[in-house]
């Protein structure tokens, strides 16, 4: 069954002109781009897109760091999706994530400041829908 899921390339992939990269990587494993576009977001959409991490330590680092710059936001379409390109990302943390992801190959240690990992994929179909109504059908 085809799937759908929402691919962001955060500021700092942006900021270091790997958007063609990071998508090219998805493109490349067979995934069709069905949406793209480019925006700051503001803070409101990101307090809808982060709400469950409302009240955690690092939810404000969070939206500030991802309003502070252009993003890209992907709707990617194809078998297993959601499963597959949350592999072809690697683990949040980029200096753990494995040689062949995404994190793990353009990736930098930033320190505490761990939402810098280039890219957000959607960590389920229904969260992935969920997504790209924020990001796509809401504004």
């Amino acid at each position: 069954m085809t799937e759908r899921t929402l691919i962001l390339v955060k500021p700092d992939g942006v900021e270091r002109n790997l958007i063609g990269t990071v998508l090219a990587r998805f493109e490349t494993k067979g995934y069709h781009i069905a949406d793209l576009k480019m925006l700051t977001p503001s803070h409101e959409l990101l307090e809808k897109h982060y709400e469950e991490h409302k009240g955690k330590p690092f939810f404000q680092p969070l939206v500030d760091f991802m309003s502070s710059g252009p993003v890209v936001a992907v709707i990617f379409e194809g078998e297993r999706v959601v499963e597959g390109a949350r592999s072809l990302m690697g683990s949040s943390d980029p200096t753990t994530a494995p040689a062949g992801t995404i994190r793990g190959d353009f990736g930098r240690d930033w320190g505490e400041n761990i939402q810098k990992n280039l890219v957000h994929g959607s960590d389920s179909v229904e969260s992935a829908q969920r997504e790209i109504d924020i990001w796509f059908n809401q504004h």
